[in-house]
């Protein structure tokens, strides 16, 4: 069964001109890729892809970093895209996630107060569903 899942290239991944290699990474894992956009993040969506953490001392410093600048949504399918994109991308701290992947090959810890890790990926089927549909809201 083929599963679908929303990928986030974040604001640090497009200043970084980081969108071709990390497509280039899905692409190479055989995935597909459904549904590709550079936008810029409104409060409404950001409020709404986040708002299991909303009120944790982490939240404000994530939304406006991630409404600084265009980010790239992505809509990924294949067997198993879920769990294979969030392996892919590796762990959530750059510092410590293993080379070879999207994480440990290309990000950083830049000492400031929120972790720019380049990517986001749905953790579920029932969060690819919801996230997709605030993004993409049309498909």
């Amino acid at each position: 069964m083929t599963e679908r899942t929303l990928v986030l290239i974040k604001p640090d991944g497009v200043e970084r001109g980081l969108i071709g290699a990390i497509v280039a990474r899905i692409e190479a894992k055989g995935y597909g890729i459904e549904r590709l956009e550079l936008v810029q993040a409104t409060g409404d969506q950001l409020a709404a892809h986040y708002a299991e953490h909303e009120g944790k001392p982490f939240y404000p410093p994530l939304v406006e970093f991630m409404a600084a600048g265009p980010l790239v949504a992505l809509v990924a399918t294949g067997h198993g895209v879920i769990q294979g994109f969030r392996s892919l991308a590796g762990q959530t701290d750059p510092t410590t996630a293993a080379p070879g992947t999207i994480r440990g090959d290309l990000g950083r810890d830049w000492g400031l107060n929120v972790q720019k890790n380049l990517v986001h990926g749905s953790d579920s089927e029932e969060s690819a569903a919801r996230e997709i549909a605030i993004w993409f809201p049309e498909a």
